[in-house]
Protein backbone atom coordinates (compact mmCIF):
# COMPACT_ATOMS: atom_id res chain seq x y z
CA UNK A 1 0.00 0.00 0.00
CA UNK A 2 1.26 2.86 -0.93
CA UNK A 3 -0.36 5.20 2.01
CA UNK A 4 1.56 5.53 5.43
CA UNK A 5 0.01 3.88 8.41
CA UNK A 6 -0.01 5.99 11.56
CA UNK A 7 -0.30 4.13 15.02
CA UNK A 8 -3.39 5.24 15.46
CA UNK A 9 -4.67 3.73 12.12
CA UNK A 10 -3.07 0.43 13.24
CA UNK A 11 -4.45 0.68 16.58
CA UNK A 12 -7.83 1.13 15.06
CA UNK A 13 -7.08 -2.16 13.02
CA UNK A 14 -5.88 -4.30 15.87
CA UNK A 15 -8.66 -3.66 18.23
CA UNK A 16 -11.42 -4.27 15.43
CA UNK A 17 -9.53 -7.33 15.21
CA UNK A 18 -9.54 -8.53 18.52
CA UNK A 19 -12.91 -7.30 19.15
CA UNK A 20 -14.19 -9.90 17.02
CA UNK A 21 -13.56 -13.25 18.92
CA UNK A 22 -15.30 -12.55 21.98
CA UNK A 23 -12.90 -15.18 24.08
CA UNK A 24 -9.60 -12.76 22.35
CA UNK A 25 -7.60 -14.06 19.96
CA UNK A 26 -3.62 -15.05 19.62
CA UNK A 27 -1.00 -13.15 18.22
CA UNK A 28 -0.50 -15.11 14.88
CA UNK A 29 -3.68 -14.74 14.28
CA UNK A 30 -4.28 -11.50 14.85
CA UNK A 31 -1.25 -10.72 12.15
CA UNK A 32 -2.89 -13.07 9.86
CA UNK A 33 -6.62 -10.91 10.22
CA UNK A 34 -4.39 -7.09 9.90
CA UNK A 35 -2.53 -8.56 6.53
CA UNK A 36 -5.69 -8.73 5.43
CA UNK A 37 -6.17 -4.96 4.98
CA UNK A 38 -2.13 -3.60 5.27
CA UNK A 39 1.65 -5.37 5.04
CA UNK A 40 2.36 -6.23 8.79
CA UNK A 41 5.45 -8.28 9.97
CA UNK A 42 4.69 -10.12 13.73
CA UNK A 43 7.98 -7.33 14.61
CA UNK A 44 5.56 -4.23 14.18
CA UNK A 45 2.79 -6.03 15.69
CA UNK A 46 3.66 -7.06 19.22
CA UNK A 47 4.99 -3.79 19.82
CA UNK A 48 0.80 -2.52 19.62
CA UNK A 49 -0.32 -5.47 21.35
CA UNK A 50 1.96 -4.49 24.25
CA UNK A 51 1.51 -0.55 23.89
CA UNK A 52 -2.74 -1.34 23.69
CA UNK A 53 -2.32 -3.68 26.94
CA UNK A 54 -0.22 -1.03 28.77
CA UNK A 55 -3.48 1.54 27.76
CA UNK A 56 -5.90 -0.96 29.15
CA UNK A 57 -7.30 -1.28 25.87
CA UNK A 58 -6.64 -5.23 25.80
CA UNK A 59 -5.90 -7.74 28.34
CA UNK A 60 -3.84 -11.10 27.99
CA UNK A 61 -4.27 -14.15 29.24
CA UNK A 62 -1.92 -17.50 28.03
CA UNK A 63 -4.00 -20.93 27.30
CA UNK A 64 -2.25 -24.29 26.65
CA UNK A 65 -2.33 -25.27 22.87
CA UNK A 66 -0.70 -28.36 21.01
CA UNK A 67 1.25 -28.85 24.87
CA UNK A 68 2.33 -25.35 24.81
CA UNK A 69 1.05 -21.76 26.46
CA UNK A 70 -0.48 -19.64 23.80
CA UNK A 71 -0.79 -15.58 24.82
CA UNK A 72 -4.39 -14.50 24.03
CA UNK A 73 -5.13 -10.80 23.84
CA UNK A 74 -8.58 -9.46 24.32
CA UNK A 75 -10.56 -6.15 24.26
CA UNK A 76 -11.97 -4.51 27.26
CA UNK A 77 -14.24 -2.29 27.95
CA UNK A 78 -11.73 1.30 27.92
CA UNK A 79 -10.37 -0.90 23.95
CA UNK A 80 -14.49 -1.19 23.07
CA UNK A 81 -14.44 2.83 23.92
CA UNK A 82 -11.09 3.42 21.82
CA UNK A 83 -12.46 1.77 19.06
CA UNK A 84 -16.12 3.49 19.16
CA UNK A 85 -14.00 6.70 18.70
CA UNK A 86 -11.57 5.48 16.20
CA UNK A 87 -14.64 3.89 13.86
CA UNK A 88 -16.35 7.65 14.27
CA UNK A 89 -13.14 9.08 13.41
CA UNK A 90 -12.52 6.82 10.46
CA UNK A 91 -16.36 7.84 9.55
CA UNK A 92 -15.23 11.32 8.91
CA UNK A 93 -12.45 11.25 7.84
CA UNK A 94 -13.05 8.61 4.92
CA UNK A 95 -16.26 10.89 4.23
CA UNK A 96 -14.15 14.01 3.65
CA UNK A 97 -11.19 12.01 1.48
CA UNK A 98 -14.05 10.34 -0.27
CA UNK A 99 -15.58 13.82 -1.10
CA UNK A 100 -12.13 15.55 -2.44
CA UNK A 101 -11.15 12.55 -4.20
CA UNK A 102 -15.05 12.27 -6.06
CA UNK A 103 -15.47 16.38 -6.81
CA UNK A 104 -18.82 15.31 -4.72
CA UNK A 105 -19.68 18.59 -2.50
CA UNK A 106 -20.47 18.78 1.16
CA UNK A 107 -24.20 19.11 0.56
CA UNK A 108 -26.75 17.57 -2.09
CA UNK A 109 -29.67 19.84 -2.65
CA UNK A 110 -29.90 20.34 1.02
CA UNK A 111 -28.70 16.70 1.87
CA UNK A 112 -25.66 15.37 3.32
CA UNK A 113 -23.76 12.73 1.25
CA UNK A 114 -25.25 10.27 3.57
CA UNK A 115 -28.37 11.55 3.46
CA UNK A 116 -27.96 11.89 -0.63
CA UNK A 117 -26.69 7.66 -1.07
CA UNK A 118 -29.37 6.69 1.28
CA UNK A 119 -32.06 8.00 -0.36
CA UNK A 120 -30.36 6.94 -3.77
CA UNK A 121 -29.95 9.66 -5.70
CA UNK A 122 -26.33 9.15 -6.87
CA UNK A 123 -26.70 10.94 -9.84
CA UNK A 124 -23.55 13.03 -9.14
CA UNK A 125 -25.03 16.51 -9.24
CA UNK A 126 -24.63 18.55 -5.88
CA UNK A 127 -27.65 20.41 -6.57
CA UNK A 128 -25.88 23.71 -7.30
CA UNK A 129 -24.60 24.84 -10.50
CA UNK A 130 -21.09 25.92 -10.70
CA UNK A 131 -22.01 29.41 -10.75
CA UNK A 132 -24.07 29.30 -7.98
CA UNK A 133 -20.86 27.55 -6.01
CA UNK A 134 -18.99 30.25 -7.28
CA UNK A 135 -20.80 33.54 -6.91
CA UNK A 136 -21.29 31.83 -2.60
CA UNK A 137 -17.61 31.38 -2.90
CA UNK A 138 -17.13 35.08 -4.18
CA UNK A 139 -19.40 36.35 -1.33
CA UNK A 140 -17.96 34.77 1.41
CA UNK A 141 -14.64 35.92 0.43
CA UNK A 142 -15.72 39.70 0.35
CA UNK A 143 -18.07 39.74 3.22
CA UNK A 144 -16.73 41.29 5.98
CA UNK A 145 -14.08 43.08 4.65
CA UNK A 146 -13.99 47.21 4.95
CA UNK A 147 -12.36 47.53 1.23
CA UNK A 148 -14.54 45.18 -0.48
Amino acid sequence: MVFNTGAALLDAIVLAVVSKDTEGTYGYRITQDVRQVIELSESTLYPVLRRLQKDECLTVYDREFSGRNRRYYKITEKGRAQLNMYISEWYSYSSKLNRIFTGESFLYAGKTAVEQNESGMNGGSSGATDDSKSKEKDKGTSEGRADG
